[in-house]
């Protein structure tokens, strides 16, 4: 089934006045209407980011936006260190799907929570021990030391953010699951694709901001592809 919603409905999201005029354009229109509108078409138009804005105003579909939330926060799986993120993941797939309950998701979310601390935690250390070594003496010793520490801190903080997002989709009130996907979506873009960037290269700032924007753009392309695979019932 394709899943649709129309102008009137989405003229309280939040894709700003240039977002309009660019998906009216798109439409051949100028006024709003109660025509039928696929989500696909808002993505071929604006792109993911307001299309996903756009779902906000959709929650008869909120199966399908907490579904895609869990797998958008399924890209940093592997950036998770703590195995109550992991659990939330399954059990908010699961209750998506009408095979886990209120009360089973609730423990879920609230477990997911703890690890979210932990890891802001250990970030929040990795973070004050890079600080400690840039203010020591600059020896080689101590260079290498804080080569580990920053690898460290962003490992951290890159963790912190996936157990962050296995949280939300696990933890948003069914009003709220479309408005969070945004988040989740932009966020484990931005975090993955610095991980891998940092993994991938460790030449200049502008070698590594070069790879971090390919690796970005990679994973917002299948984002989309996926968003555009859900929304269009294949």
């Amino acid at each position: 089934m394709q899943l649709t919603t129309t102008l009137n409905k989405i003229q309280m999201c939040n894709i700003g006045s240039r977002g309009w005029k660019k998906l009216l354009k798109y439409l051949g229109k100028t006024m709003l209407d109660d025509e039928s509108l696929p989500f696909s078409v808002i993505l071929d138009s604006n792109g993911l980011e307001d299309a996903l804005w756009c779902c906000y105003a959709a929650p008869e579909y909120n199966r399908v936006w907490r579904l895609y939330a869990v797998w958008c926060a399924r890209q940093g799986q592997y950036l998770m260190t703590d195995q109550r993120s992991l659990n939330a993941l399954g059990v908010a797939e699961r209750y998506a799907n009408g095979q886990a309950t209120d009360k089973e998701l609730s423990a879920a979310k609230d477990a997911a929570e703890d690890a979210w601390g932990a890891a802001r935690a250990a970030a929040g250390a990795a973070a004050r021990a890079v600080a400690g070594i840039a203010t020591g003496v600059a020896t080689e010793d101590a260079c290498i030391a804080g080569d580990i520490a920053r690898e460290a801190a962003l490992a951290e903080k890159a963790a912190t953010l996936a157990e962050r997002a296995a949280l939300v989709a696990a933890g948003v009130v069914a009003k709220n699951v479309a408005k969070n996907v945004v988040g989740i979506a932009t966020g484990i873009a931005t975090w993955v694709a610095a991980w891998a960037a940092r993994k991938t290269t460790r030449d200049t700032k502008a070698a590594t901001w070069v790879a971090e924007d390919a690796a970005r753009k990679t994973i917002q392309a299948a984002q989309a592809a996926k968003f555009r695979e859900m929304v269009s019932g294949k």
